[in-house]
């Protein structure tokens, strides 16, 4: 009893022993640093040299020091009037590796890890790490893999470092066994269940990963389905609850979708109220797609929502809302009343531009169609970033919209562009039966130096053609958007070297253009060259060149004079998916000419979303056309026939040789004549149509740089003005039309666009060259 006294005395009074009388501060002395500084310590402190501090003040110290995260192990002592102050860091993290990770990439991870706390050089805390491990673990859960896990070690390393390695078993995503939708009364199962992205297991399913489950999925289908139930009068629709249900082996799923479906309503009546700011109510009721009268339908509500809003944002209004909240009542009805609020009239105080490594300021600001100063615009901001889209300089183009800090009456405009190669080089070197050496390069570039000119020159050489070309074109050449370009060229082309026609022309030219705009969308150019060329008829040349060249002689001067539209409203200038082109141009050789023929031109491009596939900007239906015809007059008799038209390959319908379809010589009569078939000699008339489905490569990341479609091509040149007695020459007919289809890739790369096609012609005729595979550097589809 009296041993079990004196310990309890002991401890009652141990405290008040150990207690720091109050004293001045002296000084300060840190020990244990190793990496985190003194001056980060100092700043911690609310005590200062001269401060009275005790035994309170200390434990208070103390405290502050832990809450910092930088320290084990903090100690504080007095010698004198100086405090001594023992810290112990927390290791430094030198490196985390994590293996095992596919469903997940690298990056995501480090930046979710460095996120958290858990980087390279930060300190490290053992609970941090926990926590990320079982968040990463509940990542893999909501993607349906319930057999991942996640393991983590912490190696010691010489001073005071660490390693972390993560390492992670994904697992399989857990399929879907059956979705079951109870409550379900008003439409059928199945019809509830092709609106889920979700499936039930099926061969095209398990290709599409459609029946695999995850949470994110699961999400969007509900939503989907209150979005069908909504858009067909059922206000109240409701999804109640989600049950998941886990079979034993982990490998598959049950969901279970509870509905309470309520009600199918009528709209009674339609208002609108709140503050409008400057703009009229007639002026945004007329933007009503809701009715009275209609079957309720939340996806005509949205779209009167978001036409008020924009009609809102155009007038200055940037952080307008609109909201169409639904009344209902017991006999069916429902009255919608979309409150508005304009929020103040913002103008935009400054536009910028990040990401634009080579190209000038002045070249996206010139397309610009929202000023500084102005009344912010929805409609000429969204106008232009499609500007920026179209010019065919960058893979992406973002835009955001930030208030200014302190006033609610301006906004920033802020687009990030991310810049793609604009140049196109390409080099030859090789050889051919028909041409032996081939030697050429060629280079194109569509913004030389940032400027937004564009600049080209080729040269090339083989027994084929000789030829170097030079061009230029400025977009700009005024402030108000007038354009210029000018180019110049020389050409030695031997025809008979490709088992082609037999004749030969030399031609040396050159011209000027200048464009206008007639709208945001619409140009008209006009351009004048001037142009010599020689012909020289082969040995044994053919009948048309001979006559020709008999009725109108060899060598020839034309001054041609172009005049051409284009409207473009492309959503991009490369790799476009929506929008449509148009290209008409009249060609006239003018009557002060050698010759005196015109020629007429149009292209046509359209895309348009692919029915029943979720909008998605990777997938998108074409359509293309290019027609063609040319004529003499005056006193000229026949079109010129190096003028003509050609058919077959890239560009063309895919499937036959370049420039091979359509009319061919008439052989020789009476003389040995090396291709009974004649040459292919082109037409005065062309007709291109093209289909393409175009649609993304599963895997495949560069989605932006890399472009894959399914064709059909339809085509074929003719000749309207066919000598008499020739047999391989046919005028416009359906019949001749020529059909292929097949597989067509196109990569961008460093180098330019790189094509290729596998091709099968679907009808040919006697005379056709086929091209199974064919390959192009330096073009696009």
């Amino acid at each position: 009893m009296r041993t079990l006294l004196v310990i309890y005395l002991l401890l009652v009074t141990l405290p008040l022993r150990s207690e720091i009388a109050s004293f001045e501060l002296s000084d300060i002395r840190l020990q244990g640093l190793q990496r985190v500084s003194a001056g980060t310590v100092f700043n911690e402190l609310p005590v200062n040299v001269g401060d009275s501090i005790d035994s309170v003040t200390i434990r208070q110290l103390i405290r502050v020091l832990f809450r910092t995260g930088y320290f084990d192990d903090v100690t504080m002592a007095r010698d004198g009037d100086i405090l001594i102050v023992t810290l112990r860091e927390r290791p430094a993290i030198e490196v985390i590796q994590i293996e095992g990770n596919k469903a997940i990439k690298d990056e995501s991870l480090y930046e979710g890890l460095a996120e958290q706390g858990l980087r390279e050089g930060e300190i490290f805390k053992q609970s941090t790490l926990e926590r990320v491990a079982i968040e990463l673990e509940r990542q893999y859960v909501a993607q349906g893999r319930y057999g991942s896990g996640i393991e983590t070690k912490v190696d010691k390393l010489p001073r005071n470092r660490v390693a972390i390695s993560i390492d992670i078993e994904e697992g399989k995503s857990s399929g879907i066994r059956h979705i079951n939708i109870v409550g379900a009364t008003v439409f059928e199962q199945d019809e509830l269940l092709d609106e889920l992205e979700l499936k039930h297991p099926t061969l095209l399913g398990f290709i599409r990963g459609k029946d695999k489950y995850s949470r994110e999925k699961l999400q969007g289908d509900i939503e989907a389905l209150e979005s069908y139930y909504q858009d067909r009068g059922y206000v109240e629709f409701r999804a109640a609850s989600t049950q998941v249900s886990v079979a034993p082996d982990r490998r598959q799923v049950y969901l279970t979708i509870n509905v309470e479906e309520g009600a199918k309503y009528t709209v009674n009546q339609v208002d609108l109220v709140g503050e409008l700011g400057e703009v009229k109510p007639e002026q945004l009721e007329a933007l009503f797609v809701v009715q009275p009268g209609q079957i309720f339908s939340r996806a005509r509500v949205t779209a009167t929502e978001e036409r008020i809003t924009g009609v809102l944002g155009n007038s200055g209004y940037t952080f307008a809302e609109a909201t169409g909240i639904p009344e209902v009542h017991d006999d069916g009805s429902v009255d919608v009343k979309f409150m508005v609020n304009t929020g103040q009239r913002a103008y935009v105080r400054r536009i910028s531009y990040v990401g634009n490594a080579t190209t000038q300021d002045q070249v996206l600001r010139r397309e610009m169609r929202q000023l500084e100063g102005a009344w912010a615009s929805t409609r000429a901001i969204d106008l232009s970033k499609i500007r920026l889209e179209r010019l065919g300089y960058f893979q992406e183009v973002n835009v955001e919209t930030p208030a200014v800090p302190g006033r609610d009456d301006q906004i920033d405009v802020e687009f990030s562009v991310k810049e793609q190669p604009t140049g196109a080089l390409s080099g030859t070197l090789g050889y051919a039966e028909y041409s032996g050496l081939i030697l050429g390069a060629s280079f194109q570039e569509t913004n030389v130096g940032g400027t937004g000119n564009s600049f080209g020159l080729g040269v090339s050489w083989s027994k084929y053609m000789k030829s170097i070309n030079y061009n230029f074109f400025d977009p700009y050449f005024t402030a108000d958007s007038i354009s210029r370009g000018y180019n110049l060229s020389y050409r030695e082309t031997n025809y008979d070297a490709r088992n082609l026609a037999r004749f030969s022309t030399d031609s040396l030219g050159g011209g000027v253009n200048f464009g206008f705009p007639l709208s945001e969308t619409q140009r008209l150019q006009f351009s004048l060259t001037v142009e010599q060329t020689e012909i020289t008829a082969g040995f044994l040349a053919a009948q048309e060149i001979s006559s020709f060249v008999n009725a109108e002689g060899n060598k020839f001067l034309n001054y041609k004079l172009e005049s051409s539209w284009r409207s473009s409203t492309l959503n991009r200038g490369m790799f476009p998916t929506r929008g449509q082109s148009h290209i008409g141009s009249l060609e006239v050789a003018i009557p002060s000419s050698d010759l005196e023929f015109y020629r007429v031109n149009y292209k046509g491009d359209f895309y348009f979303p692919v029915p029943f596939v979720p909008q998605s900007q990777l997938w998108a239906l074409r359509l293309r056309a290019e027609l063609g015809y040319g004529a003499a007059f005056g006193s000229t008799n026949t079109y010129p026939f190096y003028e003509h038209f050609f058919a077959g390959g890239f560009g063309s319908v895919r499937g036959f040789e370049n420039s091979t379809l359509g009319p061919r010589t008439q052989p020789i009569q009476g003389i040995y004549y090396r291709d009974a078939r004649g040459d292919p000699f082109g037409g005065n008339a062309l007709v291109e149509l093209s289909g393409e489905l175009i649609f993304p490569i599963p895997l495949v990341e560069q989605i932006g740089q890399i472009r894959s479609l399914f064709f059909v091509d339809i085509g074929n040149v003719f000749n309207t003005d066919c000598p008499s007695g020739t047999v391989n020459c046919f005028d416009l007919s359906l019949e001749e039309l020529r059909y292929s289809t097949g597989l067509a890739i196109t990569w961008l790369t460093a180098m330019g666009p790189m094509s290729f096609a596998l091709t099968f012609p679907l009808n040919t005729g006697p005379f056709d060259e086929v091209e199974r595979f064919s390959f192009e550097l330096g073009k696009t589809f």
